[in-house]
């Protein structure tokens, strides 16, 4: 990276505290932040060659690691940043912020971004009723015509929001009901429409099938009916699997709050504390 995008990541991030801070990270949830958006140990005395701070560490390993690395990177640290604003209510201070981030993705990444500026699509009003019509539409089908139209319509869904999703696809002795992209990380899609909440054994099912795959990928169980509190707590934490069930997504349209934005913020807390089902009316209070 040039000196000149350094500064950009230094202004873009030291505004909290000032120089040789990252946002209001303290030492251990910055080392925490590495360790699960990166899964790099920050704390690694290699980073600290050119001083300790974490302000210091930050520029050391964006200098010394390769582009699609620094991109990754910089859409976590973005998504964080976004985070706080939001949750102080405090204005921007870095004039143009978004425009000057994004001017440095595309510069990093060949002007093919990742992860564009908030990462959401915008849709309006009118396509969000018609989605919520269609999975109200869906939810008075027989049992198994239900199964089938509710994958349809969770890749519609995607579609809507630019998320690159896939039609469902069967690998040797597995069934994958799609995938889809967020950012820059791959989902594969587990999608169940049954009267009863979904249990432990269902997670773990799913689970092996990400473990089986790249190290990078990762899963959302979708679960029209949600999942047992018995099932998440034998489940445990610290998986790579996000979950989202039937009243999330009633919540979503209703709200008019967008997939990308929700799913987001599921991944955040996901990472802050382990759990893999927080509800959208819990992750958006307001």
């Amino acid at each position: 990276m040039r000196s000149i995008d350094l500064r950009l990541v230094d202004d873009l991030v030291g505004f909290v505290r000032g120089p040789g801070y990252v946002l209001d990270l303290s030492d251990a949830s910055f080392a925490g932040f590495f360790a699960s958006e990166m899964q790099v140990d920050i704390d690694d005395p290699k980073f600290s060659t050119k001083g300790g701070s974490k302000g210091k560490r930050l520029r050391y390993f964006l200098q010394n690691c390769d582009e699609a690395t620094a991109v990754r990177l910089l859409a976590a640290l973005w998504e964080y940043r976004c985070e706080y604003l939001e949750h102080s209510g405090a204005e921007d201070p870095v004039p143009n912020a978004a425009l000057r981030y994004q001017g440095l993705i595309d510069r990093l990444s060949g002007g093919v971004s990742p992860k564009r500026v908030q990462t959401a699509t915008a849709v309006d009003g009118q396509k969000m009723a018609d989605i919520k019509s269609e999975l109200l539409r869906v939810s008075s089908l027989g049992a198994q015509a239900r199964g089938f139209a509710f994958e349809g319509f969770l890749k519609s869904l995607f579609d809507a929001f630019s998320l690159s999703a896939q039609a469902p696809f069967r690998l040797r002795g597995e069934q994958i009901d799609g995938s889809f992209q967020l950012g820059s990380e791959t989902y594969l899609l587990e999608a169940k429409w049954q009267g009863k909440p979904i249990g432990v054994a269902d997670l773990h099912t799913f689970q092996g099938k990400i473990e089986q795959k790249a190290a990078w990928t990762r899963g959302l169980f979708v679960s029209i009916n949600g999942f047992s509190e018995d099932g998440l707590v034998a489940f445990g934490r610290g998986k790579r699997v996000i979950c989202m069930e039937g009243l999330d997504l009633y919540d979503m349209l209703d709200r008019e709050l967008q997939l990308n934005q929700v799913l987001e913020r599921k991944v955040r807390r996901a990472a802050e504390t382990g759990m893999p089902f927080l509800r959208v009316r819990d992750l958006f209070p307001n």
